[in-house]
């Protein structure tokens, strides 16, 4: 049972159960009745709204951590509640992916809140002609890189836990945090830099004045 709630009444008083000359003649019994329908309400209720209680957009607040135990989620307490109920709602499904790079991008993600770049080798090697060099290792590896905005305040321990669990157990496993770049910068960095390469390649103002007048501001040499 949940507990008692104030001022919930119950669908079905006891009162009306008992003999008609109980209810009329004896208000000390109906009275005393009424201590049990408090005690029944909140059970009634719960019975009325099972469905609800199994569905994470509507359940308790404190049936979230339950529910999320039956689909292999942890829930960090410092989350707020909109967030920890969009976790259990995607369990099924980051349980389902779990194992891929996918998956556990998607997990990370929803634990940290932060960008996730999964880079892994595949563990084997192959050779598109007989005889030439092995491309790719035939020795596996896995590398996670996490942007946020906050790399201290990422739980790095939390973090492990998590990979440990999602990834291939065979397969060793290395984890870069970094800072994300402020909205806008990942652009204006690509802007820049293709405005130096361009600025590299065209030839400056002094070097085009010689090129049409020559070195000694005579006639450009002929090419040969």
């Amino acid at each position: 049972m949940r507990g008692l709630v104030a001022g919930l009444s119950s669908p079905h008083p006891m009162a009306t159960g008992l003999p008609a000359i109980y209810q009329e003649e004896d208000p000390f019994t109906v009275r005393f009745t009424q201590a049990f329908d408090d005690s029944l309400a909140p059970i009634f209720s719960t019975l009325d709204n099972l469905p609800a209680y199994f569905d994470a957009r509507y359940a308790p607040e404190d049936f979230l951590g339950w529910l999320a135990g039956w689909v292999a989620i942890e829930l960090d307490e410092t989350w707020d509640v909109g967030r920890r109920r969009v976790a259990v709602l995607n369990g099924a499904e980051l349980l389902r992916r779990r194992g891929t790079a996918g998956g556990l991008a998607a997990e990370i993600e929803l634990a940290t809140g932060g960008q996730v770049e999964i880079v892994e080798n595949g563990g084997s090697g192959w050779s598109l002609d007989a005889g030439s060099p092995m491309i790719g290792s035939a020795r596996p590896a896995l590398m996670v890189r996490l942007r946020v905005s906050d790399p201290a305040a990422v739980d790095r321990e939390r973090l492990e836990r998590i990979v440990d669990a999602a990834k291939p157990a065979h397969v060793p496993h290395r984890i870069e945090i970094v800072g994300a770049e402020p909205s806008g910068s990942a652009g204006a960095g690509r802007k820049a830099r293709k405005a130096a390469a361009s600025e590299s390649a065209e030839p400056t103002s002094s070097e085009s004045a010689e090129a049409a007048t020559g070195p000694d501001g005579g006639e450009p040499p002929e090419s040969s």
